[in-house]
């Protein structure tokens, strides 16, 4: 399973763009899943539900399913959060996993930049980043620069990094 990495600073456009990307991916024939990391506390089910009252009567994990998806949800109960290699390991097998954060772990990774937030250019400091998309051109940039309006073509370049495929769509 092929491991890229979305980032960027908080307001940057990350989850549009991977909301963007999978829809291109997967007409390219690839099978796609994510990982997002974020800093703030996540709830995965609605307040009185039963997995919920589960969770909150002190189940260290809770999993639910239906006819149409399951999740588990894993309470860390002052634990570490995990690393992001463990949680990779948990994932089913995709062709491509997409993760959006976890900026600083050493994979490779495609930065979204945009000036207007004051914020400076991650990709000056991190050799990971193999690529940036940008909504304006930048200088000094020794990365590929990618139109952030572009998805098609970022997907592209995703693809043909990973050596998932040519960079083409499966039926063409």
């Amino acid at each position: 399973m092929k491991v890229f990495g979305i980032v960027g600073w908080s307001g940057s456009g990350k989850t549009t763009l991977v909301e963007r990307l999978i829809p291109a991916l997967v007409t390219m024939g690839l099978r796609v899943s994510t990982v997002k990391h974020t800093h703030h506390d996540i709830e995965i089910d609605r307040p009185g539900k039963d997995s919920d009252r589960h969770r909150k009567a002190g189940a260290t994990e809770v999993l639910v399913t239906s006819p149409y998806r399951w999740a588990l949800v894993h309470e860390l109960g002052g634990a570490a959060e995990p690393e992001l290699g463990e949680l990779v390991a948990r994932m089913s097998p995709v062709d491509l996993l997409l993760v959006e954060g976890f900026k600083s772990y050493p994979f490779a990774k495609l930065e979204v930049h945009r000036p207007a937030l004051g914020k400076d250019g991650l990709w000056k400091s991190d050799p990971t980043i193999v690529a940036v998309a940008s909504d304006v051109p930048l200088k000094e940039l020794a990365v590929p620069r990618l139109d952030l309006a572009d998805a098609g073509a970022i997907a592209r370049f995703i693809a043909r990094h990973c050596g998932l495929r040519d960079g083409e769509s499966a039926d063409g």
